[in-house]
């Protein structure tokens, strides 16, 4: 493997750990409605035979700045989707009208707000160690390519440091995320 082709993979290794952070954050709820709260909520559909996510079973709407509608395209899903929204573990309680539910965010409570600080603070701290071993196997294609005559001492050293740069980079962008998230958490 080229070292440019190997920095180059393990480059966008480290950008697709952040991405899934960031996607992570957006579904923890600050108390302002967001298709995010409940669009990957698994649900279990026996008519269909599969568990599907509610954004491949339903229209999501923030028609208010404090309401979440759910407009199933197939109207006998809706009671499945609602019973999923109930189990998982966002606090939301939609209200089934038949063709579509209707999800009220409510306030957070303080102490709900620094569990969900907690929260978020965990999946940070997942993204890094993803980074980092992302970083780990760009240091072990160093190694690999070192053996194969590929890269020079010199030039592993460099590719090493670019290695080393590209996780400090990351780590501070997954930094700055959690710090913007908590920020949102906490102001009410």
């Amino acid at each position: 493997m080229e070292p440019n082709e190997a920095l180059k993979n393990t480059q966008e290794s480290m950008q697709k750990a952040v991405e899934y952070a960031v996607h992570e954050f957006a579904a923890i709820r600050t108390g302002k409605a967001s298709p995010a709260l409940v669009e990957n909520i698994d649900v279990n559909v026996p008519s269909y035979g599969s568990s599907m996510k509610v954004k491949a079973l339903a229209v999501i709407t923030v028609p208010e700045p404090r309401m979440i509608m759910v407009q199933p395209f197939d109207p006998s899903t809706t009671g499945d989707i609602e019973k999923a929204i109930l189990e998982s573990n966002t606090g939301l309680n939609p209200a089934n009208e038949g063709r579509h539910l209707r999800i009220p965010v409510p306030e957070l409570s303080e102490e709900r707000r620094r569990d969900m600080v907690k929260m978020v603070k965990t999946q940070a701290e997942e993204a890094r160690v993803r980074v980092r071993s992302c970083r780990k196997n760009g240091m072990d294609s160093a190694k690999k390519m070192k053996a194969d005559n590929a890269l020079t001492e010199d030039g592993m050293h460099d590719y090493e440091q670019d290695i080393q740069d590209l996780t400090d980079k990351y780590i501070k962008e997954i930094d700055e995320h959690l710090a913007a998230k908590e920020k949102e958490l906490m102001t009410v």
